[in-house]
């Protein structure tokens, strides 16, 4: 690998780090509390397991995920039917509200992630 590519991915990585300051900023939520709730969106109803397996994080960094968008009020718990210990999340209507935003919003990108993009 040469100096290029490591220097490319660097910007590519302090793109990523301002569009994620700016989306924070702008919407109150990080970048992965919103890949969850698009998640349940798109899967329904989900547990922390499925919620880590479709973001690919750990089972820990789920649950703090699930904790921050749950105190937010975005998503909802409900008990497992067949089994009660088992929780299943879901999102709100404020949770469907905050999507909708999102995607009504206009979003500055910065250029070096709309080459990529």
């Amino acid at each position: 690998m040469d100096k290029n590519t490591i220097c490319k991915i660097r910007d590519i990585y302090r793109a990523i780090s301002v569009f994620e300051d700016t989306f924070e900023a702008q919407f109150s939520l990080s970048i992965n509390e919103t890949m969850l709730l698009c998640a349940l969106s798109e899967q329904g109803e989900m547990t922390s397991g499925d919620i880590a397996g479709a973001l690919g994080v750990k089972p820990s960094v789920a649950s703090k995920l699930i904790r921050m968008v749950e105190d937010k009020q975005l998503i909802d718990r409900v008990m497992g039917q067949q089994d009660r210990r088992q929780m299943r999340f879901s999102l709100s209507e404020e949770g469907l509200h905050q999507l909708e935003i999102i995607k009504c919003s206009e979003i500055d990108m910065p250029e070096m992630l709309q080459e990529v993009l």
